[in-house]
């Protein structure tokens, strides 16, 4: 059942984070993979609180934990797309670019799932 659940949130995830990436093409332009910076910065801060609302929680279903966790949001997040992006970025000498990248996607990710984890769920960010 596990496999199962990892599996099912691992396909939703995929498909939010390639549906994220065709919104910021069409929005923002290809010049700079802002799909792969929106999703990983959103996933993390989505991380954040779900860890906190595992943690805090005695009754956590474990396969719904494995679905959501390690499937959807592990899936929706990806380093391996960011690093080849910042690859990408170096080949065609965009430096900076590759810099500014990297920095956002770190202090981004960090910062995010840090302000995630501080949520006590969606009612600390005024969501009733």
């Amino acid at each position: 059942m596990a496999y199962f659940s990892i599996g099912i949130g691992g396909i939703i995830g995929s498909l939010l984070r390639y549906f994220v990436s065709l919104w910021s093409g069409n929005l923002l332009g290809n010049s700079f993979p802002f799909g792969t910076l929106i999703a990983n910065i959103a996933g993390a801060f989505l991380l954040g609180i779900f860890t906190r609302k595992v943690a805090e929680s005695n009754r956590a279903n474990p396969n719904y934990v494995l679905a959501i966790g390690t499937g959807a949001i592990g899936s929706f997040t990806t380093l391996s797309t960011l690093s080849t992006e910042t690859v990408l970025l170096m080949e065609k000498s965009e430096w900076l670019l590759a810099f500014i990248y990297i920095i956002l996607s770190l202090i981004g990710g960090l910062g995010a799932a840090w302000i995630g984890y501080r949520q006590r769920g969606l009612k600390g960010m005024g969501v009733k």
